[in-house]
């Protein structure tokens, strides 16, 4: 069971004791909701993910390092990997910058860390994309726009089949792609998306949404996304988009179905 759901019955203080009659309570709850267990090979590839979001942490803070010490000789280097990689090198060689040498031999060697860092994260990417091939779900949900093999292999991962959820709000709901409540006597208030659940999943769906909102701007058309894009900011249309994909990969993994891009209801007959 999630510990949120257990901790409103823990009545005293916290104790093995509480805490075992808090889940003897909880467990009998007919609404409560459990969470699936996963098998090895689940518990494999959630491994590499989570170990390349290390990675990915340690790559971007050894960057900023690097920045940082450079700007203190007044060598300012833009943001992102790619201008590090590309333009510190040179600065290190350029003997009109007046760096001391000890600096010289220490931005030299934090580079090399930030290659190795990056060499990691590209091997571990394969091993992903390796499985990701392997695996006929996974591959089924990278037909969706917005969703590639590294995230389709990770809600594989994480979900499943999808049948612990019983519809796709349900399952948008746990990712926290859906607007959080604060209703009262009969209003309803609905606020920002409640960002609950699995953090790396929405971050996943939402950069994936982003990348289909930039080329939807760039190609006119008349589909919902382009009414909303006309509408409303980007980044409430990359999140919109995103809760639909989550709900689409839940019809396709709980009711085996292959991803149709012109799928509809079937309307009533006349």
């Amino acid at each position: 069971m999630p510990p949120q759901f257990v901790k409103p019955y823990v009545k005293t203080n916290k104790n093995d004791a509480a805490d075992a009659e808090a889940i003897c309570e909880a467990v009998a709850r007919p609404s409560m909701r459990f969470v699936p267990i996963k098998n090895v090979d689940q518990q494999a590839v959630l491994s590499l993910h989570r170990v390349r979001q290390g990675f990915i942490k340690a790559r971007t803070a050894q960057a900023n390092q690097i920045r940082g010490l450079l700007a203190e000789f007044g060598l300012v280097v833009p943001k992102g990997l790619a201008h590090v990689s590309r333009a510190v090198p040179d600065l290190i060689e350029d003997a009109t910058n007046e760096l001391p040498t000890p600096f010289r031999m220490l931005i030299d060697r934090l580079v090399d860390h930030l290659k190795e860092l990056d060499r990691q994260v590209r091997e571990i990417e394969l091993q992903v994309k390796l499985w990701h091939r392997d695996s006929q779900l996974s591959r089924k949900l990278e037909r969706i726009p917005g969703i590639g093999p590294i995230t389709a292999s990770a809600l594989v991962a994480t979900v499943g089949d999808g049948k612990c959820f019983q519809n796709g709000r349900q399952m948008a709901a746990w990712m926290g792609l859906v607007p959080a409540q604060s209703s009262s006597g009969g209003k309803s208030t609905l606020l920002s998306i409640s960002k609950r659940g699995d953090n790396y999943l929405r971050t996943l769906l939402i950069h994936g949404a982003r990348s289909v909102v930039r080329v939807a701007k760039a190609k006119p058309g008349a589909s919902w996304l382009h009414k909303l894009i006309g509408r409303r900011n980007p980044n409430v249309a990359a999140v919109a988009l995103a809760n639909k994909n989550a709900r689409i990969v839940w019809a396709l993994l709980a009711r085996d179905r292959d991803y149709c891009a012109g799928y509809g209801r079937a309307q009533p007959a006349a």
